[in-house]
C-alpha cells in the first residue's frame, strides 16, 4: 500500500493549480470571495492562486491596533481575519492569495511560510535585486526595506489570504502606518531598487515570473489560466 506521502506527492503532480488573474479587484469583494471558496471548497476541488490587485485600502489584520492607524486621510480601513497588523494595498502592488489545501500537500504552516518567501526571493533575484526573510518580522526585505508582506489564515487545513509584493506602486501611504505594526518601517519596491532601469511592462514581467515559482515551489506540473474570480453563483453550485 501506497504510504500517504506518496499519494499526496501523486495527487499534487497529477493536478493543475488554477491561476486567475481578474485585474483590479475590492478589497472586500476578494475577501468575501476568499471565504466564501475556503468554506465551499470540495475536497477534490482544485488549489488556486489569485493574482491581482486593489484599489487604495489600509486592512487590519486579527492582532491589529489602532495605534498603528497614524493618519489614514482618505484611505478606507478594512478589518481582516488574516494575521498581522495593518498594511497598505493600492495599484501597481502584486497581490497574491494562496488558496492551498496544505494538509493535502503534506505541508505545515512553517513549510507554507518558507516557500512563499523564497519564491519571492528567487524572483527577486531574476530582476538583479537580492532579499531575504527575517526570522523578526514574517516578509521579505532588501536590506532594511521591505518589500513584500506576508498576512495569513489556515482554516481546515487550507490557506486563503497571502502576499503583497511592491512593483511600482505608490509607497508613499506607508508613511500613514506603522507597517505591519512597526514604527518606521522603511518600504521598498521592485521599480525604486531598479532605479528606473528595465521597467517596461514592469508589473506584468514580475507577475508572470512569480507566479511561475510559486507554482514550481508548491511543485504542481501544470497551470489553468482564468481572467475572473469566481462568482458566488458558481460557488453555491460546485458546493
Amino acid at each position: 500500500m501506497l504510504k500517504q506521502s506518496t499519494l499526496q506527492a501523486d495527487f499534487n503532480q497529477r493536478q493543475p493549480i488554477v491561476l486567475r488573474r481578474p485585474g483590479l479587484v475590492d478589497y472586500t469583494e476578494s475577501f468575501e470571495l476568499m471565504k466564501q471558496f475556503t468554506e465551499q471548497r470540495r475536497q477534490d476541488c482544485l488549489d488556486e492562486l489569485w493574482l491581482l490587485q486593489h484599489p487604495a485600502v489600509f486592512t487590519q489584520g486579527r492582532a491589529g491596533k489602532a495605534e498603528h492607524l497614524l493618519s489614514v486621510g482618505d484611505i478606507p480601513v478594512v478589518q481582516a481575519d488574516r494575521g498581522g497588523q495593518v498594511t497598505y494595498h493600492g495599484p501597481g502592488q502584486l497581490v497574491v492569495y494562496l488558496m492551498i489545501d496544505i494538509k493535502r500537500l503534506g505541508i505545515g504552516v512553517r513549510d507554507l511560510v518558507d516557500k512563499i518567501e523564497q519564491s519571492l526571493v528567487h524572483t527577486l533575484a531574476a530582476f538583479g535585486i537580492v532579499s531575504a526573510p527575517r526570522p523578526d518580522a514574517p516578509g521579505v526585505y532588501v536590506g532594511d526595506k521591505k518589500i513584500a508582506s506576508l498576512g495569513l489564515r489556515i482554516r481546515q487545513g487550507r490557506s486563503f489570504h497571502g502576499l503583497a509584493l511592491n512593483i511600482d506602486n505608490d509607497l508613499s501611504p506607508f508613511n500613514r502606518i506603522n507597517p505591519c505594526g512597526y514604527a518606521g518601517m522603511a518600504m521598498t519596491s521592485v521599480e525604486q531598487q531598479l532605479a528606473g532601469q528595465d521597467s517596461k511592462d514592469l508589473y506584468r514581467r514580475v507577475e508572470q515570473r512569480l507566479a511561475a515559482d510559486l507554482v514550481a515551489s508548491f511543485g504542481y506540473q501544470q497551470t489553468q489560466l482564468l481572467a475572473s474570480l469566481p462568482s458566488t453563483n458558481t460557488l453555491r453550485e460546485d458546493k
